[in-house]
């Protein structure tokens, strides 16, 4: 049992030798840390208990982490490092691209692990019990982000929620509307000081994604302007609130 102040993160991972002592790591850090061995019993776990970040192991039997992540980003925000025996590029963007905050390659040192969860989690917004009345943000067209949630909504009452990803991405194409980014630049802002060269590729897919979610036609783009070659260009008029 956590109090409200310590991290709760959820361990899912179907092999015991990893959970436990891992679970017993971030305990011993100040990390409240729960273990579910399947998908099945992460999202049992879930249903009922506060999770701040969830690290999910990629292959398990049944339901592995891939589809349990892509299910859980259609109802939450939570955020997620990917751990798994495969390193290759091609493996880290697609957990990447799937929703997952961060991917380590077995075997890796807890420490590491405790040092990018807390990185992640310093980047976390409050949650809603934190949230004083008053909201500030930004409105663009008929859209609006608070500062400190990842749900955008729309004049219509919509609500269309954000992985990590696509909100700091779209944060820091409203801080600079009418400014053209380089895919670095982005990438920078998205991931901070972490190695992420492996993820270049990803940033396509990431604004094409986040433009599926405000409804912009990229061919005749109301939000996101692509300049071939060189990055992307916010164009809509920002107003902060």
């Amino acid at each position: 049992m956590t109090d409200s102040q310590t991290p709760s993160v959820l361990i899912v991972d179907d092999d015991r030798s990893i959970r436990e002592p891992l679970a017993q790591y971030l305990v011993a850090n100040g990390v409240g840390a729960h273990m579910a061995h399947s998908a099945v019993a992460a999202r049992q776990f879930l249903d009922d208990n506060r999770v701040d970040l969830i690290v999910l192991d990629v292959m398990m039997p049944g339901e592995d982490g891939l589809a349990f992540c892509r299910e859980l980003r259609r109802r939450s925000s939570i955020p997620v490092i990917f751990v798994s025996a495969l390193g290759d590029e091609a493996d880290r963007i697609i957990g990447i691209e799937t929703g997952g905050d961060d991917y380590l390659v077995k075997p890796f040192s807890p420490r590491e692990l405790l040092s990018r969860l807390r990185a992640i989690l310093r980047r976390k917004p409050v949650s809603e019990k934190q949230r004083q009345p008053k909201q500030t943000g930004h409105r663009f067209g008929p859209w609006t982000l608070a500062s400190d949630q990842r749900d955008i909504v729309r004049d219509d009452g919509l609500r269309v929620t954000l992985t990590s990803h696509e909100h700091r991405l779209l944060q820091a194409l409203i801080r600079r509307p009418g400014a053209l980014l380089s895919r670095e630049q982005l990438l920078e802002e998205m991931h901070g000081s972490l190695n992420v060269s492996v993820y270049d590729r990803s940033i396509d897919t990431q604004i094409s994604r986040l433009r599926g979610k405000l409804g912009d036609d990229p061919r005749t783009p109301s939000f996101i302007r692509t300049a071939r070659g060189d990055g992307y260009m916010f164009v809509a008029e920002v107003h902060q609130q």
